[in-house]
């Protein structure tokens, strides 16, 4: 799903220390720590190491993301003038880089790779709040305050995600994510309101291109109907909503894909199996399932304990009618 080799020491030891933008903008660097996982793990897929902020941050925003902390905004969005600031992406002259990373792994990998960018709320959090936030206070308070810059903003970033999804199909992803990370911080109704229309926009955006698509966030149990809406093939699950339940709150014909807690990787072994194993059930067979993590891997887990849950996922996920990404893709 993402961050799946940065509990690796095999990472600690290459990713240096700075700002990830640094790492991503080394194309063999982001290629070679979106591999290690897939080594290590032996998953059915791969999500290109990059962050959702790039491409903010290669048009000039002012855009960093500090160790650390995660996003950080110099001169966060406040007022009109600030949409002069967001000009259109133009992946082969701001984002090379990410191209050649993508181009690199469609060489060498072996399991499809995933491309992905961040959704237009989210990433507009980060550019008005200037730094990450537990209330979203300046972001709601623009997006109630004054719909139409908020909608304009929210239409900027819409155009920016979705020449960059395509550039990442261009050049050999076959499949695609988008975090709307933060977007369980609102009522439904306010993102039905201000969020949905966009992020419907982004994958009308990409549909031609006749990959999969999925759509991820946190805390977003009361949205996912309204997420599936949007046009996402797979709507992810965090851990406080049951496999079961999840399912019975979006239409026929949605993946799910989730969603063990990714703090019960620290248990014991026998707890941990047994959280595992409670999702497959969950699941009953179903073949729209991707199994993974409610969220990202946590930078202290074990790397042994990542290998049994794929191993055990492998071994008991698939005998009871579940069947592998590749093949839900297909």
């Amino acid at each position: 799903m993402r961050q799946a080799g940065r509990s690796l020491p095999e990472y600690r030891s290459i990713r240096g220390v700075g700002s990830i933008l640094e790492a991503i903008a080394d194309p063999e660097l982001s290629a070679e720590i979106t591999l290690q996982p897939v080594r290590r793990y032996g998953v059915d897929a791969a999500i290109l190491y990059s962050d959702i902020v790039v491409p903010a941050a290669a048009i000039g925003f002012g855009v960093d993301v500090a160790p650390g902390v995660g996003p950080v905004v110099e001169h966060p969005f406040e007022r009109t003038a600030d949409l002069q600031r967001l000009r259109p992406l133009e992946p082969e002259v701001d984002t090379p880089y990410v191209l050649e990373t993508v181009r690199i792994l469609a060489r060498e990998l072996t399991v499809p790779l995933i491309g992905f960018a961040g959704a237009p709320f989210t990433v507009a959090s980060y550019l008005i709040e200037g730094r990450p936030s537990r209330t979203y206070t300046r972001t709601k308070a623009l997006m109630h305050g004054d719909p139409t810059l908020w909608h304009a903003l929210m239409e900027r970033l819409a155009e920016m995600a979705i020449v960059s999804l395509r550039s990442q199909i261009d050049n050999g992803a076959v499949a695609l994510q988008i975090f709307d990370s933060w977007a369980g911080a609102l009522a439904p109704p306010d993102y039905e309101r201000f969020v949905l229309p966009h992020s419907r926009r982004v994958f009308e955006g990409v549909a031609d291109l006749g990959v999969p698509r999925i759509h991820f966030g946190v805390g977003t149990g009361e949205l996912l109907g309204l997420m599936a809406s949007a046009g996402a093939d797979v709507v992810g699950v965090d851990w406080r909503v049951p496999l079961d339940i999840a399912r019975t709150r979006v239409p026929a014909g949605i993946a799910l894909q989730g969603n063990l807690d990714p703090a019960l990787c620290f248990a014991p072994w026998e707890v941990t199996a047994e959280a595992t194993r409670d999702v497959l059930r969950r699941n009953a067979g179903h073949p729209g399932h991707i199994f993974n993590l409610g969220h990202g891997v946590m930078p202290e887990t074990d790397p042994g304990v990542l290998e049994r849950v794929v191993e055990l996922v492998h071994t008991e996920g698939r005998c009871d009618g579940t069947i592998s990404p590749e093949e839900s893709a297909s």
